[in-house]
């Protein structure tokens, strides 16, 4: 019977430009070929105007932005579980472009 690889030891650095940022926004566009994430900060001007001012935009193969869906997924779920069900705006949750 084979014996299953091991996973390798992950070592985590960061490089020189590495930074940490808020968003409160994030647009995504699909390809054929890539997703595209741009994180942004989203700031009410009035209430029939917002301003999202992208900072950072992100390319993922699709298989790695299936992977972060599936961990995304398994951390909300153990978020919600230790702190209770994450509540989103109607007006926000609705199928279409959200920011």
């Amino acid at each position: 019977m084979p014996v299953p690889p091991q996973a390798p030891h992950v070592k985590l650095t960061s490089t020189n430009d590495y930074r940490e940022s808020y968003s409160n926004s994030v647009q995504v566009r699909v390809s054929v070929w890539d997703f595209f994430l741009a994180f942004g900060t989203l700031r009410s001007q009035t209430p029939e105007e917002v301003e999202v001012a992208n900072f950072q935009g992100i390319y993922l193969s699709p298989q790695q932005a299936k992977a972060l869906l599936m961990i995304l997924q398994q951390n909300v779920s153990q978020y919600e579980s230790a702190y209770g069900e994450i509540k989103l705006d109607p007006q926000f949750a609705q199928q279409g472009p959200v920011n």
